[in-house]
């Protein structure tokens, strides 16, 4: 009897949690209908057991699922910020070329129209280099010889006076700026009239030397070349008058000046293809013996070759 009760223990116990789950279920569907109810004390007694049982069995199950979703969602994300990046770099570098291209547009309008007012023909050259000697103040461009530079030619940009060409190499060349010690610039007072002279200082300022008696120099005054000493043309801009003092007891003033050019962030520059004959005379001081000796007098006879001679004496 006691074998046979062992046996129907298990299926006694199923039939048991199966007819209470079904009565369970049917009282769930019958709260529904009613509109709810409270459980009964062993229905209550019994999800109080198994709630927390079941939540530890599932706890493991739930961290891995987490885990991986949260890993696939990752690698997403990862892959997606790397295709953002790449796309932001991208998007940059486009509006950097058109920031670019809109500088330059702008740049090339005022070009054309300076060359508009310039009868001078002009060669567009890039600023490559700085001079490395600390007590000149000079850049190199990427035009030389090979592109007609020659020494003693004028440097400008659409906003003024740049400097001048001091020495040239077949494919490159090196511009003395106004702001060197060594420039001098004969120069006028646009509104005035009054002239003199344009000295470099070495430093980011000009200084404008002029005579005190009936000079006509107020602060504001745009500075001008004025064609005189040969190498720049005139009326090219050379910058502002930003102040006035005294020169120590001489006879002369001197206006610091703004140079019309920010000769720090060069680019582009143009280098005006012609040379005046005073440069000539510096760059080139060596002539011919027959320019030194002068043109032969009036009605003087030409000076025979000795071939002639020899011919005419064998022919006596």
């Amino acid at each position: 009897m006691g074998e046979f009760l062992k046996r129907l223990a298990a299926p006694l116990v199923v039939v048991f949690l199966v007819l209470l789950t079904i009565v369970s279920m049917v009282g769930d569907r019958r709260a529904r209908e009613t509109g709810g109810r409270d459980l009964p004390w062993w229905q209550a007694s019994l999800l109080e057991i198994t709630a927390p049982i079941e939540r530890l069995v599932s706890a493991p199950f739930v961290a891995t699922r987490d885990f991986y979703e949260g890993y696939v969602d990752l690698i997403g994300v990862r892959a997606e910020n790397r295709r953002l990046e790449r796309r932001i770099a991208e998007i940059e570098a486009e509006n950097l070329q058109f920031r670019e291209a809109l500088v330059a547009s702008g740049h090339l309008g005022r070009v054309a129209s300076m060359r508009d007012e310039v009868e001078i023909p002009m060669l567009p050259a890039e600023v490559v280099g700085l001079d490395v000697a600390p007590w000149f103040r000079s850049v190199l461009v990427d035009r030389g010889t090979q592109h007609g530079v020659e020494p003693g030619q004028p440097v400008i940009t659409h906003e003024g006076v740049v400097g001048v060409v001091t020495a040239t190499s077949g494919h490159a060349a090196k511009t003395m700026l106004l702001l060197d010690r060594q420039s001098a610039v004969d120069a006028l007072v646009q509104r005035s009239r009054a002239r003199g002279v344009v000295r470099g200082v070495g430093r980011d300022r000009l200084e404008f030397e002029f005579v005190v008696r009936g000079a006509d120099v107020v602060e504001g005054d745009e500075v001008v070349t004025s064609g005189l000493g040969g190498v720049y043309p005139k009326g090219l801009r050379l910058g502002r008058v930003s102040q006035l003092r005294d020169a120590g007891g001489r006879l002369t003033r001197i206006a610091v000046i703004e140079p019309a050019v920010d000769l720090g962030q060069l680019e582009q520059v143009f280098v005006m293809l012609r040379r005046g004959p005073q440069m000539d005379l510096l760059y080139q001081p060596n002539l011919p013996l027959e320019d030194l000796d002068g043109p032969a007098p009036v009605g003087a006879p030409p000076p025979e070759s000795p071939a002639e001679g020899e011919s005419g004496e064998g022919g006596e």
